[in-house]
């Protein structure tokens, strides 16, 4: 009885638990582990990851555009953003992949049509740069998939919590979990809500699967306590030293995805 009083409760329910941990070893299969494991960081909010100043909004948005296009291993692909006021909905074109699909040794070809795979954007997203780079993360995720051809797990309903899951994986679950929720009080300058992203993965699951991308990586949380909102920092070292106690628990079944994760990614984390 004392037992079950002090047991700690877990970061998220059993159900979405074990989602993320299958969800995240789809990603593997599908995009790329080799990246992962040979390239990917964790995307920080910071002029280490976005420096220098832009003489135009317009500037801005493509350096930011072109960094996050790096970042998530795709340069190779042909994705341009454009301003929505000369942006007119086409087919997407499509492409001929293979491995390794993300990264400079990556090669993408078009079959038909030739044309660019465009993102729309405003200029005053840059106003929210988070939202605005998770923004264009969304649309690379949403692109890997459709030219895959691939089912997420759980089903095409589960497709928009998925798309945030990949982002994470591609290592922009920081900037996924600030901008997970928006505090809609506070004065106007402060959050537009019209620029935030359209986040469908809530906000603790998002910070789970950024603590599952640490333990993959071997990444110490601490170093990216700066630049996370407060609170979310608490819930992820709780989500860390959870996902690392259940790789010590190798004998339940549940946790074979994990397992799975860890051999592939060959982590060796100390908590």
């Amino acid at each position: 009885m004392l037992g079950q009083l002090f047991k700690k409760t877990p970061v998220v329910d059993e159900g979405t638990r074990t989602w993320i941990y299958d969800s995240f070893l789809w990603c593997l299969e599908n995009f790329d582990a080799d990246y992962l494991i040979k390239e990917s960081k964790a995307i920080l909010p910071s002029n280490e990851y976005y420096p220098g100043k832009c003489s135009s909004g317009q500037e801005m948005a493509h350096t930011i555009f072109t960094n996050t296009l790096n970042y998530a291993g795709m340069s190779n692909w042909p994705i341009e953003l454009v301003d929505i006021s000369n942006h007119h909905v086409e087919p997407m074109p499509q492409l001929s992949l293979s491995y390794p699909l993300r990264g400079k040794k990556s090669q993408v070809h078009y079959l038909a049509p030739i044309y660019s795979i465009k993102i729309p954007y405003q200029v005053d997203q840059i106003r929210q740069p988070q939202d605005f780079i998770a923004y264009i993360v969304q649309h690379l995720a949403g692109i890997m998939l459709a030219q895959l051809n691939i089912t997420v797990p759980g089903g095409k309903e589960l497709q928009p919590q998925a798309v945030d899951l990949i982002a994470c994986f591609m290592g922009f679950g920081v900037i996924f979990a600030n901008t997970a929720y928006q505090f809609k009080g506070g004065c106007g300058s402060c959050n537009i809500r019209a620029l935030n992203r359209q986040s469908a993965l809530p906000e603790v699951e998002t910070v789970y699967a950024l603590a599952l991308f640490c333990v993959s990586k071997g990444i110490n949380p601490t170093s990216i306590k700066p630049h996370m909102k407060s609170h979310l920092f608490k819930t992820l070292i709780r989500a860390y030293k959870e996902i690392n106690q259940h790789l010590k628990d190798s004998n339940k079944n549940e946790y074979k995805s994990l397992q799975i994760i860890n051999e592939t990614t060959k982590s060796a984390i100390t908590v």
